[in-house]
């Protein structure tokens, strides 16, 4: 049976379950009032998206933020991913892929030259999950925690 959902761009109250998504792909436990008061300024920031797939019941069943950048080294804007969870239930359904979709749309209406997403090493379903939808392993990434 094929999930009824939409995707529609994310709203102030959606805070709560994006809080509870980001929370759990990080495994820890975020500072609500700190996460409140970046989600809502990043819902005003023209550089940053965010979409959210809903069920039937407008519930959020999944989410993904993207974030745009004028890098010196590249002509257009980069956008890159910065997370992206689909709940439990609602895994293998095809909603991350058109959430990925409907990005990849929006930012084919400006001018985005390229999109990125850097996944943790130990998450080996987001790398086929990307892989599948043709992205291309072009990068290795150095983090330095500070």
């Amino acid at each position: 049976m094929e999930p009824n959902y939409k995707i529609r761009s994310a709203e102030p109250h959606d805070v709560d379950t994006v809080f509870s998504f980001i929370s759990h792909l990080e495994e820890r436990t975020f500072d609500f009032n700190r996460f409140k008061e970046k989600f809502s300024d990043n819902l005003d920031n023209p550089d940053i998206i965010y979409l959210v797939s809903v069920n039937e019941q407008d519930e959020v069943i999944a989410f993904i933020s993207c974030h745009g950048q004028n890098l010196l080294h590249h002509e257009g804007r980069v956008f890159e991913i910065q997370e992206m969870y689909v709940a439990r239930n609602y895994r293998e359904l095809g909603i991350g892929k058109a959430l990925f979709a409907a990005l990849v749309e929006k930012l084919g209406k400006s001018d985005c030259e390229s999109l990125e997403v850097t996944t943790q090493i130990k998450r080996a379903d987001s790398k086929r999950f990307y892989l599948k939808l043709g992205l291309v392993q072009t990068h290795i990434k150095f983090v330095k925690e500070l």
